[in-house]
């Protein structure tokens, strides 16, 4: 399960005063879509022995989304990590087709149990790579 989707309605707290979903917002629904694909795809074990943390957002907005409006995120991962970073990678598109927002962010893995950046192992990569 390489690729992830999810969709997302956009609710009345995530406009903002232009009456577009608030750029704030669409940083919370690539961390939440994220998490939620490490949830669905990593072991228990790995779950409880690992933490991510992002280091680096890259959003490009393309158009915008108003209230009552869902979006389907899609994030996957195509290259293996770099030591203890990797790059993920995640697309909104709206019911009509087009993307809205695309973005590629960088995450680091650390040690739960210290708070410690390590090499992200391989058997926790395999399962996310986009091959």
């Amino acid at each position: 399960m390489a690729r992830y989707t999810r969709t997302i309605t956009a609710g009345p707290d995530d406009i903002d005063v232009l009456g577009h979903v608030n750029n704030a917002v669409w940083v919370k629904w690539i961390q939440d879509v994220a998490v939620a694909h490490w949830e669905a795809v990593a072991p228990p074990e790995h779950r409880d022995a690992y933490i991510w943390v992002v280091t680096r957002h890259e959003i490009d907005y393309r158009g915008n989304v108003s209230e009552g409006e869902t979006v389907t995120a899609e994030t996957w991962v195509s290259e293996p990590p770099r030591g203890a970073r990797f790059d993920r990678y995640m697309r909104f598109t709206g019911a009509d087709g087009k993307v809205r927002v695309e973005a590629k962010t960088t995450w680091a893995i650390l040690d739960r149990a210290t708070g410690r950046l390590l090499r992200v192992p391989a058997e926790v990569a395999a399962p996310f790579l986009d091959q």
